[in-house]
């Protein structure tokens, strides 16, 4: 049985950029950095990690991340406050959860969620 996200590792091609995009939505590095090629944030009991990789064809290492929060309007409204762009206003889903996506600067889709 499966009953969480241990870690979710992410490629990014500007560690600097995604490391101040994560650290913008609350997001605590534990290991790496801006210079570095692997960074480790905690997320929760979980864990988010971020590697260097080369240049590839667009929309090729794109990929989405479900993360249950606190507060998914709390988050919405530091994620604007940061300047991001979310795809849509937290809403309430068929399926019992209320979130809102909003892409990193490499394109992978974040669900920020709560269930109902």
């Amino acid at each position: 049985m499966i009953e969480c996200i241990s870690a979710v590792t992410l490629p990014t091609e500007d560690m600097a950029r995604a490391v101040a995009f994560y650290t913008a939505l609350g997001f605590v590095l534990k290991r790496g950095g801006p210079e570095a090629r692997f960074s480790t944030f905690e997320a929760g009991t979980s864990y988010l990690n971020l590697t260097m990789t080369d240049v590839g064809p667009p929309g090729a290492r794109r990929g989405r991340t479900i993360f249950y929060v606190g507060s998914v309007d709390v988050l919405y409204d530091q994620a604007l406050a940061a300047g991001m762009k979310p795809a849509f206003a937290p809403r309430d889903a068929a399926w019992g959860e209320r979130y809102f996506h909003v892409s990193d600067p490499d394109g992978h889709e974040l669900s920020f969620a709560r269930p109902l």
